[in-house]
């Protein structure tokens, strides 16, 4: 990584600024598949929801600058593919999602870093399991599985096409033993 001290703490109000600039570039220049604004809107979204949980939203700080954002929040499994009654049901499975890293410091190892500490985070406050989708090479390498082996599967989007973009990682072993359900995102209009 780099020489400087990464600083990875819980965002604050007064980060919110650098938090859009930052996912902006992140997905301008790192996706071909969002420009930011939607996942901006996602943020937004995500926060003011009943799903929220603030001490899981994250900054990265390199010498006093924002260089990558990421978030935890709860998400309760649907019983079925069609969505329904998934708001009654507390899995104790949180999201992940979305993760930015500014691009200016892309493949510099912020992205694993933050999400280290942030698993780590999750453990810590008794969350069963973590959802993610994305890219599976990456989230491979820190300890995520595609969800269906727990029982846990995509209902729509990129993930019915490549599986193994949709994946889950336990908190404990054997945490998710028991849990299973779909992926609806039918509470977010920008998921």
């Amino acid at each position: 990584m780099m020489n400087q001290k990464l600083i990875i703490r819980p965002e604050e109000h007064r980060d919110y600024k650098s938090i859009v600039s930052l996912i902006l570039r992140s997905f301008q220049e790192g996706t071909d598949y969002s420009d930011g604004t939607d996942i901006i809107a996602l943020v937004e979204e995500i926060r003011d929801s009943k799903y929220y949980i603030p001490e899981l939203s994250f900054v990265a700080e390199l010498d006093g600058k924002v260089v990558g954002h990421f978030l935890f929040s709860r998400f309760p499994l649907s019983p079925t593919k069609e969505g329904g009654h998934q708001d009654e049901t507390d899995s104790g499975i949180v999201m992940l999602a979305p993760v930015s890293v500014h691009a200016d410091y892309f493949r510099q190892g912020i992205g694993t870093a933050m999400l280290t500490m942030g698993i780590e985070k999750v453990r810590e406050r008794g969350y069963r399991g973590i959802t993610v989708e994305g890219n599976y090479k990456f989230y491979n390498r820190l300890g995520f599985r595609t969800s269906s082996e727990f029982g846990i599967y995509p209902t729509s989007g990129y993930p019915m096409q490549e599986p193994r973009c949709m994946m889950c990682q336990e908190t404990h072993k054997g945490s998710l033993d028991g849990v299973h359900g779909y992926i609806v995102y039918h509470m977010y209009f920008n998921a």
